[in-house]
């Protein structure tokens, strides 16, 4: 397999951690952004949409983050990351679509707007993103994971600009059980970090240990 990437992307990482927790070996193919590369012919041939990330997996070439990570969990991962029956399925394609419009366009773009000095109203970003952080925060006081009792697509999906939103500005201090389900993520066997992420870790790890320890 190959995955089209950059380093900096919480959409690409959401990708490089799904397939670290499966266990999957691939190559990583870096795309140069600040050079636009990923509108070159050559890559727009990949992805029409001329974004990151893509995967190929031989002959199969699958763009756009979400439908990577069904890809992946259905073709390699099974129930286990992906459920089969309706109703639990349809909780994870909710929170799909959360991670693609509350979440993306709230912490993602903000983060964008501080690293990337992308154009975009912070008090909008901000406003989307305390809607998608009470969302998670009111799931995740009843149970570890988002959907059922064990990880799944849902939490892979939502992570990455979640524990980001420090670098666009927007603090997770009030948000006790979000923090505790970060802490869980990375305690994942073949949960692997990004930039920016690392010195989050400790900091959940810290203030939300003993809900960690208690609903793990």
């Amino acid at each position: 397999m190959i995955l089209y990437d950059f380093t900096l992307s919480g959409n690409c990482h959401k990708v490089r951690l799904l397939l670290s927790l499966l266990g999957l070996t691939y190559e990583t193919k870096p795309v140069r952004l600040e050079e636009q590369e990923q509108k070159s012919p050559w890559f727009l041939r990949l992805n029409p949409r001329g974004q990151v990330p893509v995967l190929v997996d031989k002959e199969v070439v699958i763009w756009d983050s979400m439908a990577i990570l069904v890809y992946l969990a259905r073709r390699y991962g099974g129930d286990d990351w992906l459920p089969a029956d309706a109703q639990p399925l349809a909780c994870v394609m909710q929170w799909l679509a959360l991670s693609q419009n509350e979440i993306l366009y709230g912490r993602a773009r903000a983060r964008a707007s501080k690293l990337f000095n992308r154009q975009c109203s912070l008090e909008e970003c901000r406003a989307q993103g305390t809607v998608a952080l009470e969302t998670l925060e009111q799931t995740l006081r009843s149970g570890p994971w988002l959907v059922g009792t064990r990880p799944t697509v849902a939490d892979i999906s939502c992570y990455p600009y979640v524990v980001l939103a420090p670098e666009g500005g927007i603090g997770l201090e009030p948000f006790l059980s979000v923090r505790a389900w970060i802490a869980r993520i990375q305690s994942l066997d073949g949960y692997v970090d990004m930039p920016g992420i690392l010195r989050q870790k400790a900091h959940a790890v810290d203030e939300a240990g003993e809900w960690f320890s208690n609903a793990s």
